[in-house]
């Protein structure tokens, strides 16, 4: 059977980007694959954060993951320090990738150039290394992700290329796998940009928001002036990302789904309608598992135990054919 691997930060809110984006994928995939899904909590570690909030995002994402559909029985679920091969790993990694593509890294740029920002850890510019390690610790065949991390993956591959041709056939090289529809969710009030964890606001919906005020989000949302709906995102982003979101939740066509509508009113209320049940058992099982954490905290560590015994094989592989002495 072939593994699939995938992570996520526990900073911010999980929105619906991130659920449609990749997650719905996460669930699917757990049916047909031996599926590993990591709390990525390192990775959070790269801008600063209030240690308590980080623990306590940290659960709650764990438990969204679960209400989300990711079965602990049927799918790997750990948080990442709990495995300490990960940093371990990432060192070779950095070590195999060059300055010149780290700093070519579309999401460092990003976060480096953010007004006001004084302090850029060293941590921000080489993570992809660590998520290369996350990724290639686990002989992982595919990672569905956003299209937003296509480029993650895409320095994943080009590591481990190189680290097997000169150190001898290591790891697996993985390949990405993006929903088609929903892949790339955009912001409601700014559809020429993705829906984003750090830009909340009238523009993003959050998985554990208020229906009404999901419902008035969407009322909202902008469009054009021109009143066709059809799916072209060029020329009408508003109209598309409605029609994408519509199709992600209830697993239609965006293009044939415009058939339906001559109007962006109805559009906007079916697509508000159909988030919200999309939402709702979500929010229903968070809220029996935000009652018991101590069950969370003991599925996570049966799932880190597991994770650890697949990476300590691949990091020892990795170890003995870079010339490293075994201990």
């Amino acid at each position: 059977m072939q593994r699939v691997f995938s992570g996520i930060q526990p900073s911010g809110d999980l929105h619906l980007g991130n659920l449609l984006g990749a997650l719905v994928k996460w669930v699917d995939m757990q049916d047909d694959h031996d599926a590993i899904y990591c709390v990525v909590d390192l990775h959070a570690l790269t801008l600063r954060h209030d240690p308590e909030e980080l623990r306590r995002n940290t659960i709650e994402l764990a438990q969204l993951l679960i209400a989300v559909g990711i079965d602990p029985e049927r799918a790997i679920l750990f948080v990442q320090s709990h495995v300490p091969q990960h940093p371990q790993l990432a060192w070779l990694m950095e070590c195999t990738v060059s300055y010149g593509e780290l700093s070519r890294m579309t999401a460092f740029k990003d976060k480096s150039n953010r007004d006001g920002t004084k302090f850029i850890s060293a941590g921000l510019f080489t993570y992809p290394a660590l998520q290369a390690a996350d990724i290639l610790l686990y002989d992982t065949d595919f990672v569905p992700v956003g299209d937003d991390q296509r480029q993650h993956v895409e320095i994943t591959r080009d590591i481990a290329e190189r680290f097997n041709s000169r150190y001898g056939d290591t790891f697996v090289v993985p390949e990405h796998v993006i929903p088609p529809a929903g892949a790339r969710v955009m912001d409601l009030q700014h559809p020429d940009r993705k829906m984003s964890k750090s830009e909340e606001g009238a523009g993003t919906v959050n998985v554990l928001e208020d229906f009404k005020a999901v419902e008035k989000k969407f009322k909202r949302a902008v469009t054009d002036s021109d009143m066709e709906v059809r799916y072209d995102i060029e020329a009408k982003p508003g109209v598309s990302n409605l029609l994408s979101i519509l199709a992600g939740a209830t697993g239609g066509d965006p293009v044939a789904l415009a058939d339906n509508y001559e109007q962006y009113g109805p559009l906007k209320a079916d697509t508000a309608t159909a988030v919200i049940e999309l939402l709702r058992p979500i929010q229903e099982r968070f809220a029996e598992l935000q009652a018991d954490p101590a069950e969370t905290e003991r599925l996570l560590k049966v799932g880190a135990d597991k994770a650890e015994a697949i990476a300590a094989e691949v990091l020892a592989r990795a170890k003995t054919n870079v010339g490293l002495l075994q201990g």
